[in-house]
């Protein structure tokens, strides 16, 4: 299936959100995910299945000083 992903198509395998942000390897602790144009609440990414032409947006937070 086809999606959109920061911006950038690409074509996917994974079932939920948390399916694809687990098989990308990247830690949620710090992640915010907007899904077609709305911020999705942590808890709902293993239920939100993911479909053909979606859009997510990926936002990591990175701590300084």
């Amino acid at each position: 299936m086809i999606i959109t992903v920061n911006g950038k198509t690409e074509s996917i395998s994974s079932n939920t959100i948390l399916d694809y942000i687990t098989g990308k390897k990247i830690k949620p602790e710090s992640l915010v995910v907007e899904y077609n144009f709305s911020i999705l609440k942590k808890g709902l990414w293993s239920t939100t299945f993911l479909k053909e032409n979606d859009t997510l947006e990926l936002l990591s937070f990175v701590g300084g000083g």
